[in-house]
């Protein structure tokens, strides 16, 4: 499938050898990519794109070109929310993963960088955790996300360990073998931790994630100093990596697996996770987890919240609000938000987030605009 050019770049032959190199001993991602390579399309960075991590400390990526008009410090981040190959949706990935997105695609591919959150552990057989719902799915998931025009995925959520300890050893090693970005999740503390940094048209983005669900994923699974895991949204040391990476970068946005299933309005946690974000520096938070939308907006800080996005890419339609979705595009420059843009699309019979059109995308419009009266949010900059 050919994507449209975007500021992506592929990593030289070298970077590609220290990459596995560095993988295969931490368990960490990202891509870095040299700034004097011209831009690819997704198909090519399939084949190429390498993930690493910095001496530093996070997953690094430097990239330049632009297929857009904008300005030098200006950079379209995309967020869209939960992804998992189970039921239909993983009849599509065994079919053929490199168009299981379908028309989904192509809303996916337009920003400089787009992210999903990757709800499901990438284990093949074992054993599931005793839970009422698990989700597996083969190492070709990440194929499909590339070839989708995802570029970065959290897993830093409640599925990410549904098959133990042994599952995470697979989901590691998959996610080394693949090169493709992902954040959360890690063969420790450090690695779960770690921001994903990258260089776009001249602004300096850090991405983190972490889960806020208290289930037996969190229980048992968070990462340790020595023990592989998720990590834990309750944890100092998801703050203290905000402000590292406020440090570091212009812009700084966390991933949060988190609120009250079914609920449209955010919990006092999310709220209180939403204001300790902020103030140690993070310009936006995204959210998924309560498989309905949240509202989303311009704290009276400047900085921006989106508390849930949906089940994008699903195993069940419900034929309510849950199968109401939408790709969130956020136009960044240094330490702030210019513009927010809300595509709604929804649950097709094959599971996927379909770009909705006619009186469906008003529909949707009008919940995503109604479901900010309770967040305290303002549907522009302040």
């Amino acid at each position: 499938m050919r994507l449209p050019l975007r500021r992506n770049i592929r990593p030289s032959a070298a970077i590609l050898t220290t990459a596995v190199a560095a993988l295969a001993l931490t368990g960490g991602c990202g891509s870095k990519r040299p700034a004097a390579v011209t831009a690819t399309s997704a198909s090519q960075r399939a084949q190429t794109a390498a993930p690493t991590l910095a001496a530093s400390g996070g997953h690094t990526s430097a990239a330049t070109a632009s297929r857009h008009a904008e300005p030098p410090g200006r950079v379209t981040l995309a967020f869209a929310g939960d992804v998992h190959f189970a039921g239909r949706t993983a009849s599509r990935l065994a079919t053929d993963p490199a168009t299981a997105f379908g028309p989904s695609a192509a809303a996916l591919s337009r920003a400089d960088l787009t992210m999903v959150n990757l709800e499901t552990a990438i284990s093949v057989g074992g054993t599931p955790q005793p839970k009422s719902v698990t989700f597996s799915a083969p190492p070709s998931a990440f194929t499909a996300l590339r070839d989708a025009g995802v570029d970065l995925a959290t897993m830093a959520n409640n599925h990410g360990a549904d098959y133990g300890a042994g599952g995470l050893r697979q989901t590691l090693a998959a996610i080394s073998a693949s090169k493709f970005p992902v954040v959360g999740i890690g063969a420790d503390a450090a690695a779960a931790y770690a921001p994903y940094y990258t260089t776009i048209n001249g602004v300096r983005l850090a991405i983190l994630a972490a889960s806020q669900v208290q289930d037996e994923t969190l229980a048992n699974f968070s990462a340790g100093p020595s023990t592989p895991g998720i990590a834990n949204a309750y944890s100092d040391q998801l703050i203290a990596g905000v402000r590292a990476a406020k440090a570091r970068a212009d812009v700084v946005v966390v991933y949060v697996h988190w609120g009250t299933e079914y609920e449209s309005c955010p919990n006092d946690d999310q709220r209180r996770l939403a204001d300790n974000l902020a103030a140690a520096g993070a310009t936006a938070v995204v959210g998924t987890h309560a498989h309905v939308l949240q509202g989303a907006g311009w704290r009276a800080d400047g900085r921006y919240v989106a508390y849930g996005l949906g089940n994008y890419f699903w195993w069940r339609s419900f034929g309510n609000a849950q199968d109401d979705n939408g790709v969130l595009s956020l136009t960044v420059a240094p330490n702030r938000v210019l513009s927010a843009t809300f595509d709604p699309s929804s649950l097709d019979s094959r599971g996927i987030g379909v770009p909705a059109t006619g009186s469906t995308r008003q529909r949707i419009l009008a919940e995503w605009n109604q479901v900010r009266q309770c967040t305290g949010l303002a549907a522009t900059p302040r």
